[in-house]
């Protein structure tokens, strides 16, 4: 039978081994030597040129569907076809009051225009921010000015970018104008329409981006933006007949932004006005305090990012029915403020509560609280008030941070590797956080133990095996989960079950803090789930009765005698051994962290598998 060629048999060498498996079963070409003869240059141009066509063909194949895609102007249409616009570059942005140095004598009011520049460096480096929206000062006498936002708030954010301004002007509809920023850094959340009548004109109207309209009628002035193939952004506006009101020939669009440097200008933390204000016809300099230092500054939404989002958002129909519904359009709305968002029905919630959607946000780190509260009202004004089920509420619970502590011990041959013991301990730790980085730190992630330790073991011949232990920490502060010297009981939940109590080893721990004077810590009881506070020093009893620890319910309860006038450290850290150190599944808004302080690496020198010479 002759040979063929399968269709998946695409590289080089099995092309041409195929084909001269064909020649050769030929009578023509019976006992000959391709290798030694011109036939042999045929078929290398003839497998080089199957094996093109053969790529080209599976790369075009590849482009055409979401999942297989590389290429970012693919990804990008494919996108676009399921509704979904993906996150452009984001400003970093920062929480700032604004003041006018002037005597208290100058009476009157003042304006601070939107897109007023501020200055800040970062390591040597210097980024320009900007005002988002108008902000307005009054004086009576009694004081200087203060900018303050229309809500009465002194509280202004500036984001990081330089504004530009791009002019079209619109022709006739059967023009097919393309309406292109050249700009690949602007962040579209800052991008301001107007369309003027004409190039003389100086009314104007505003048009509002699509994605904050929640009903669309004959008279909505909306546009689309969106990343064309090349990077730059592209305008997109109605017809006249889908999209509300288009502009018409002759009418002038100017379309203002900040272009951006994304994650680079975040952790700015001095800011100086870049203009005066002028009041009463003097000039002033601008006193700008810092609130928060900037943050939330990131790049163009990834592929695989794009690639997980753009079904979900199109499966969403823009309505929120669901838990996917809510986490969908949450995280496409305000992903430049959010890490992660998780939702669930009140009846999985505990204890149930039918009739509410519980929603938890992860904010991105250094997010201000005031950017966090006004990010949660407009979820709740903007989202869920048009687009949720009718009496439905939706209720915020914060995010709860458990931390772990991850104890490995190995086993080391020095004379497998140029590394020490010690310096291998060094490498396995961060090696450690880097597993924590890369597959926890969000909702729903699930710690695997047998995961991390085939990273371990990957890292160096030299380590022969290893095992690691684990434990569950929360963190309670005062006066944020007790108050200092008042009684009050504290429950610490942990989102795993936690181990039956032992006659050796002690289930909860804790750091170090001090009780009636004395530096103590606490822990349960031998063989008992009952709690103990313990002298460090001493190791005598100062509390046999503190509170117990339910393992079923992965709670610990400090009764009202847990008071306390001092801790060491930021927190008084909780710690616990689950049931299952194998497997971590968080549920809800639980969120594993990596504790580097407390956790550690040992190993042992084991030259068992170290050949040996016998000598005589």
């Amino acid at each position: 039978m002759a040979t063929t060629i399968k269709s998946s048999d695409l590289d080089f060498n099995t092309i041409k081994a195929n084909l001269k498996s064909y020649f050769a079963q030929q009578t023509e070409f019976a006992d000959y030597d391709f290798e030694a003869s011109g036939l042999s240059n045929i078929l290398d141009v003839l497998a080089y040129n199957t094996h093109i066509n053969g790529l080209t063909a599976n790369f075009a194949l590849n482009e055409a569907f979401l999942n297989t895609a590389q290429l970012r102007s693919s990804v990008l249409s494919h996108a676009a076809n399921l509704g979904y616009y993906p996150r452009s570059n984001t400003c970093s942005q920062a929480v700032v009051t604004v003041t006018a140095n002037t005597s208290d004598t100058i009476t009157g009011s003042a304006s601070l225009p939107r897109f007023s520049s501020f200055t800040s460096s970062i390591d040597d480096v210097t980024y320009t921010f900007s005002t988002i929206s108008e902000t307005s000062a009054l004086n009576d006498g009694s004081g200087g000015f203060t900018f303050k936002n229309p809500d009465g708030t002194s509280s202004i954010v500036i984001k990081e970018g330089v504004q530009k301004t791009k002019t079209f002007l619109v022709g006739n509809q059967s023009d097919n104008a393309v309406y292109v920023i050249p700009d690949t850094n602007v962040d579209t959340s800052t991008l301001v329409v107007r369309v003027f009548d004409n190039v003389n004109s100086q009314s104007f109207t505003e048009f509002a981006d699509i994605r904050n309209a929640v009903n669309i009628t004959p008279t909505s002035k909306v546009y689309i933006v969106r990343e064309a193939p090349n990077g730059f952004y592209e305008l997109i506006f109605s017809e006249g007949n889908v999209l509300g009101q288009a502009p018409i020939a002759g009418n002038q669009i100017i379309a203002t932004y900040l272009s951006t440097k994304g994650a680079t200008a975040n952790n700015a933390s001095s800011f100086t006005g870049a203009n005066s204000i002028s009041i009463g016809g003097t000039t002033y300099n601008l006193t700008v305090t810092k609130v928060s230092n900037s943050a939330g500054g990131a790049d163009k939404e990834s592929l695989d990012s794009i690639k997980l989002n753009a079904p979900t958002a199109f499966a969403a129909q823009q309505r929120m029915v669901t838990a996917e519904d809510y986490k969908t359009l949450i995280i496409g709305r305000y992903n430049n403020v959010l890490d992660d968002v998780i939702a669930w029905g009140g009846q999985d919630n505990i204890p149930a509560t039918f009739g509410n959607v519980y929603v938890s946000l992860k904010f991105k780190t250094a997010i201000a609280s005031n950017i966090q509260q006004e990010t949660k009202d407009s979820i709740k004004s903007n989202f869920a008030a048009n687009l949720s089920v009718m009496s439905i509420d939706t209720v915020f619970v914060d995010p709860t941070e458990t931390h772990m502590e991850v104890n490995v011990k190995f086993d080391f041959d020095p004379d497998l590797s140029g590394d020490t013991v010690n310096s291998t301990q060094i490498l396995i730790k961060n090696k450690v956080g880097e597993f924590f980085t890369a597959n926890l730190g969000l909702f729903g992630r699930t710690f695997r133990r047998s995961a991390l330790l085939t990273e371990l073991d990957a890292l160096s011949p030299a380590i022969l095996n290893s095992s690691a232990t684990v434990n569950l920490q929360r963190r309670i502060s005062a006066p944020t989960d007790f108050q200092f010297n008042v009684s009050a009981p504290v429950s610490v939940e942990f989102p795993a079950r936690l181990a039956l109590p032992d006659d050796e080893l002690h289930i909860i721990n804790s750091s170090i803090f001090t009780f009636n004077g004395v530096l103590a810590r606490l822990r349960n009881k031998l063989s008992s789930t009952t709690l103990e506070i313990v002298d460090v020093n001493t190791s005598g009893i100062l509390n046999e009765n503190a509170g117990s620890y339910d393992r079923l319910n992965g709670t610990v309860r400090l009764d009202d005698t847990f008071n306390i006038s001092a801790h060491e450290g930021a927190f008084i850290k909780i710690s616990a051994t689950p049931d299952n150190q194998s497997t971590i599944k968080p549920l809800r808004s639980h969120v594993l962290l990596y504790d580097k302080d407390t956790s550690l690496s040992s190993g042992t020198i084991d030259t068992q598998n170290t050949l040996a010479v016998i000598t005589t």
